[in-house]
């Protein structure tokens, strides 16, 4: 096991057992009862032979097997407590994991989630968690049961005859070399099975998602190509563990046939010289037997303890990122005004690799309360990179982004997200119904509300025409335009102070936009609105416009007034007007 990622799941997974230590207790009782009911059963036999068979004596028979019910009856009891409460406390524990990675990618910021593929990450919630399932639950029984019943069997070997029993551990080292051998191995191979199974599994999920989008191109054979390479690498990593099993599992069963022959062949000698009883014989061999059980099931374990580890190690991978927009050490609630939204000096550049180039250079903005302002210019010219910004996804590297005059990073993330809402190109829409999506916000409004509000946008034809209405199910089969209205009615039951819209009307025919448009025109009434536009209707009717270039602002003022000065906005205006963008 890799020290260093063992010790960082011993360190949150660690507080996860220790929470549940009067379950773990009682099953290590248990196993405890479950290992002495089983180490006394080869000396039963011992005495059923000494004391009954070679002395003919049925009574002592008649007690040594009144005894072995007793003991069978309480193994059994003591394994069916052992697995419902440490089941129950392995299964427990994963919840935990699941929920605490899922609250903590929630909590995580938009670089994470941008950088990361989206299957890598499911994978971490599903796969890499199911993984520990060994760690939470057969490592808690069989590597107690197995070294408990290594020890007891040990030393009741030395007990019964000290001199056969240094006779039988001349395989002792051999033996441990191996075992060492097989640990640190594994360790290593289960973490690369991993790691290839999260990268498949990704990959996978990628190119389901992307379906469409291949056969259209005609990429289906690449596809394919791609996935059959990411399963490859799983395949040829998962060999490795493979090899080293079939290595070492019949070694180990080697170890133990060679020490049964040798306990065989000098405890016959001594038999039959009369220095040791025939009982105690088989006893012994018994008792060998429960020797290797453990060796064998402690070895078994270490291949799913592994897998289970580098499952763990993953996750507490994640579970260590920290968000790159921290939550203030003293938050203050965001202000109660309409919302002045100001960028000064602002400079920006994404995490990356290498010497990434800067996104914003030196941005100054003022959006005055209540106004409208619409950042147009050439893809990748920085206006997400401004709306990204002011909604706090990320923080400035420098200058700073204020609402009121109070610097974003001072207020609460909380109240933050309630007084800035973000609206992007493309809406997401959750599996259940329409009204579950509409109430997202406000899960508090009411069905009434939730009718004026697509009504309110002009989206209440289309609700009128799903079967079910607001009860309808909402999703990925409904056409862009009539997610984006939908998702103008969610913000419409829960209107903020300021709107951050992302080209929201870029989807939407004639008509739809022009009910989006009105319904926009009462919804930001007396509220700040920053919008990226590239549709003429939604740029004329802004108080302000900025033209973004190169991260920077490069003109800035009334559309009305820039479309006299003959600069940047006058020339985009007049591309416009000639290619026939006029919606």
């Amino acid at each position: 096991m890799n020290g260093s990622s063992d010790g960082g799941v011993r360190g949150w997974l660690g507080p996860l057992l220790v929470a549940r230590w009067r379950a773990l207790a009682l099953g290590g009782a248990a196993v405890l009862v479950r290992t002495a009911a089983g180490l006394s059963l080869p000396y039963l036999v011992k005495l059923g032979i000494d004391d009954g068979v070679v002395r003919a004596d049925r009574d002592a028979l008649t007690w040594v097997f009144v005894a072995c019910v007793v003991v069978v009856a309480v193994q059994w009891a003591a394994a069916r407590a052992e697995v419902l409460v440490l089941a129950k406390a392995a299964q427990s524990v994963l919840h935990t994991v699941r929920s605490r990675l899922f609250a903590h990618l929630q909590r995580l910021s938009l670089d994470f989630h941008e950088r990361e593929r989206v299957g890598g990450v499911v994978a971490r919630i599903t796969g890499d968690v199911a993984a520990m399932q060994p760690l939470a639950a057969e490592a808690l029984v069989g590597l107690v049961t197995g070294a408990v019943t290594a020890v007891g069997v040990t030393v009741v070997l030395f007990v019964l005859d000290w001199r056969l029993a240094l006779a039988v551990m001349l395989v002792a080292p051999p033996l441990a070399v191996l075992v060492t051998w097989f640990r640190r191995g594994s360790a290593v191979a289960w973490r690369r099975v991993r790691e290839s199974s999260g990268s498949a599994a990704a990959e996978a999920r990628e190119l389901v998602a992307a379906v469409p989008v291949l056969q259209a191109f005609r990429r289906e054979e690449a596809a394919a190509g791609r996935l059959a390479t990411a399963y490859g690498r799983e395949r040829d990593a998962s060999r490795r563990p493979v090899v080293q099993a079939a290595l070492f599992f019949p070694a180990v069963e080697f170890g133990g046939a060679a020490a049964t022959a040798v306990a065989l062949a000098v405890g016959g000698h001594q038999v039959i010289g009369g220095a040791l009883e025939i009982g105690t014989l088989a006893a012994f061999l018994l008792y060998l037997r429960l020797l290797f059980d453990p060796v064998f099931q402690l070895s078994e374990l270490f291949d799913s303890v592994q897998a289970g580890t580098a499952g763990a190690a993953r996750v507490g991978q994640v579970l260590a990122r920290r968000p790159a927009v921290a939550e203030p050490a003293d938050p203050v609630p965001p202000p109660r005004a309409a919302g002045e939204l100001r960028m000064r000096d602002v400079r920006f550049t994404y995490p990356g690799d290498g010497d990434p180039p800067e996104a914003l250079r030196g941005v100054d903005l003022c959006v005055p309360a209540g106004s409208t302002l619409a950042l147009v210019g050439a893809t990748g010219a920085g206006k997400s990179t401004i709306a990204k910004l002011l909604t706090r996804a990320y923080d400035p590297a420098h200058g700073t982004v204020t609402l009121d005059g109070l610097d974003l990073r001072a207020v609460g993330l909380a109240g933050l997200r309630r007084a800035i809402a973000y609206v992007p190109q493309e809406p997401f829409m959750f599996g259940g119904t329409i009204l579950e999506n509409l109430l997202l916000g406000r899960p508090g409004a009411d069905r009434d509300e939730a009718a004026d509000a697509v009504a309110a946008v002009g989206a209440d034809a289309l609700v009128r025409r799903l079967d079910g209405g607001l009860d309808a199910p909402a999703g990925d089969h409904l056409a862009a335009g009539e997610r984006q209205l939908l998702a103008f009615a969610r913000l419409w039951i829960r209107p903020p102070g300021v709107l951050v819209l992302d080209e929201a009307t870029g989807h939407l025919d004639e008509e739809s936009e022009r009910r989006a448009q009105e319904a926009l025109r009462r919804l930001r009434r007396g509220r700040t609105v920053v919008v990226i536009a590239h549709r003429l209707t939604t740029v004329l009717e802004a108080d302000q416009v900025a033209v973004i270039s190169n991260g920077r602002v490069v003109e800035s003022g009334p559309p009305a007034t820039l479309l006299t000065h003959g600069g940047p906005f006058a020339t985009l205006y007049a591309q416009w007007r000639k290619s026939g963008t006029s919606t």
